[in-house]
């Protein structure tokens, strides 16, 4: 129900499926990430105290997307540092992505619906290295586990 994508020992994505369930919190990143994901499941009645965020100075070397499927089917390809392509994998309503390191593409394969969280302020075209990636006759699809 998650799955951790890696190359040469990089985290490159967490996958989480529309199927985790767990009672309480669930962080799925390390401490060290610079976007944070976690997963709470609370029963009635359940309080979470109130709070503010205290300012504290981060250092952000990459950007790090999530990416949440509302609807349809999204097919994501991906690549190391060097644009090299790795693997891909099928994503559907409910599923959630964290896109931590290395390259992504994407295909829709069913019209989708996303919603998208990172850091800003985002740049344009500043923010990103566009490359040509792989063409959808040599993916290698890989399905991650559902159970």
């Amino acid at each position: 129900m998650v799955e951790q994508i890696f190359c040469q020992n990089q985290l490159i994505a967490i996958i989480v499926s529309r199927q985790f369930n767990k009672p309480g919190t669930h962080f799925f990143t390390p401490n060290e990430l610079s976007q944070q994901l976690a997963y709470m499941h609370h029963p009635t009645g359940k309080i979470i105290q109130p709070h503010v965020h205290n300012l504290v100075l981060r250092q952000v070397q990459y950007t790090q997307e999530v990416l949440f499927i509302k609807s349809g089917i999204l097919r994501v390809d991906f690549y190391d540092n060097q644009q090299h392509y790795l693997e891909s994998r099928v994503l559907e309503a409910g599923d959630i992505i964290l896109l931590v390191t290395g390259g992504h593409g994407f295909e829709v394969i069913e019209e989708v619906e996303m919603v998208e969280v990172k850091q800003g302020p985002y740049v344009g075209e500043q923010d990103k290295t566009q490359f040509i990636g792989v063409n959808s006759c040599e993916v290698e699809l890989l399905e991650y586990s559902r159970l």
